[in-house]
């Protein structure tokens, strides 16, 4: 980008200003150049066409420096349109214009990180199809060409395989659903209790090696929400939660009044997160451990589709150190009025 340089009006705060400074500039010059040719004798004729040439010249210089952020966004528009989102525009001005540059310049900015995050989306996506895809892809030519003989281990591996392309697939269409609005709010009031219960009781289906506890303060506590929705989060929370833990592990669903929310936390005793990643945990496809291998963790999107379904209902949600080691995610979520 172009350093910023200080054109002639910049500091008149706007157009209106400008145009009445550049009339008076014109006016000035003229009857100065005409004055001094009736003066020196020059002919009237003479005098006028010279004074009138200098007020163009100067209006010209005036009004370039007036103009030039335009000629500046129409070159940068042009540019933009063939992918080229590194271009910004001279800013220095306080006048209408000055605002515009501004503005597009924060527009451009925007779009270069848009345009950034649909490439990492790409690439990411296209990663995380690859592994699934590749161990089908081996295992069934193992079973065509006859290098192993079809056997219920070698099938069940082909069908976690299977089972983890529909995830993905599945938190793929949600996330897109939720960032389009696509997917309304069924809000009512609910009972927290069983919405967790529920939760836990499909994470131990499937991890019984941690061990999952339930623990409300209040067993009539109650939220505003989708309490559907509410329980994709709990899970995509408890997923998470004990994906990190260690065989024997207890995760533990917390839930609790607070200052007229409703506070649901899901702590783990797990390696946690550094607090220099824990504002990034809930962005698409980030692993805070990025040495972890993808066969091992999830794909990255439990995470961001718990924030949008809890920024949908008006709520917050954090990370958490715990105290020797562990995470504990935060969510706050809309109460009712008692």
């Amino acid at each position: 980008m172009k350093p910023s340089l200080r054109r002639p009006l910049d500091g008149l705060p706007s157009i209106k200003w400008k145009l009445g400074a550049v009339i008076v500039a014109a006016v000035v010059v003229t009857v100065m150049v005409v004055d001094f040719g009736v003066r020196a004798g020059v002919s009237p004729i003479l005098s006028g066409l010279a004074a009138g040439s200098l007020s163009i010249l100067m209006v010209q210089v005036l009004a370039r420096g007036m103009t030039s952020p335009l000629r500046e966004m129409a070159a940068a528009s042009r540019a933009m349109a063939q992918g080229e989102y590194g271009r910004r525009v001279t800013a220095t001005s306080l006048d209408e214009v000055g605002e515009l540059a501004r503005a597009f310049n924060a527009m451009a900015a925007e779009l270069a990180e848009t345009d950034r995050m649909r490439r990492d989306l790409v690439a990411n996506v296209s990663h995380e199809l690859r592994t699934p895809i590749t161990a089908l892809q081996a295992g069934l030519e193992n079973l065509v060409d006859g290098v192993e003989p079809p056997g219920p281990e070698q099938l069940r591996t082909m069908l976690k395989q299977a089972e983890r392309l529909g995830r993905l697939v599945t938190q793929l269409l949600d996330l897109s659903r939720l960032e389009s609005g696509a997917i309304p709010l069924q809000r009512s009031t609910f009972k927290v209790l069983p919405v967790l219960e529920d939760a836990a009781d499909e994470c131990r289906l499937h991890a019984p090696h941690v061990q999952v506890s339930v623990l409300v303060d209040e067993p009539g506590l109650v939220a505003d929400g989708d309490p559907e929705r509410v329980h994709q989060v709990v899970a995509n929370l408890l997923e998470n939660a004990i994906r990190h833990s260690p065989t024997g592990g207890k995760v533990e669903v917390r839930a609790r009044p607070e200052k007229g929310r409703v506070a649901i936390e899901v702590l783990d005793e797990g390696p946690g997160i550094p607090e220099e990643e824990a504002s990034r945990v809930f962005e698409r496809f980030y692993r805070a451990d990025t040495a972890r291998s993808s066969s091992v963790g999830g794909a990255g999107l439990g995470l961001a589709i718990a924030r949008w379904i809890v920024d949908l209902h008006g709520g917050d949600i954090r990370a958490e150190r715990r105290t020797p080691t562990g995470c504990r995610m935060v969510v706050l979520l809309p109460g009712v009025a008692r």
